[in-house]
């Protein structure tokens, strides 16, 4: 995928919605966190989003290391992702593309 259109109009539907809740939200992001955890059902959603955080910065260090980038090149990344979960992904994606690297066999 050269063209990430999908992943880009993604990001910009997402992140135009995240920033109009954020706006309109009477408490702030680490209160509205702290209160998601605080009942067990809905912990059980914040950490099932985590869980695909970790294995999406994973991948995108493994993405990132595949094509001779060093950590520093996803590091920006991974500080979204672990604020915004899905916007550092989706972002990472639009910026760099996905396309994979072609592996070496031995």
């Amino acid at each position: 995928m050269n063209r990430p259109y999908l992943a880009l109009a993604t990001l910009l539907g997402f992140s135009a919605y995240t920033a109009y809740t954020m706006w309109q939200a009477d408490q702030s992001l680490v209160e509205f966190g702290l209160g998601l955890m605080s009942s067990p059902d809905t912990a059980q959603v914040v950490i099932d989003l985590y869980v695909l955080a970790a294995l999406a910065c994973v991948w995108m260090y493994r993405d990132a290391r595949a094509k001779g980038r060093s950590l520093g090149a996803v590091l920006p990344y991974m500080v979204v992702t672990a604020v915004f979960v899905s916007v550092g992904p989706l972002l990472y994606i639009v910026v760099n593309g996905f396309r994979p690297a072609i592996e070496k066999r031995m």
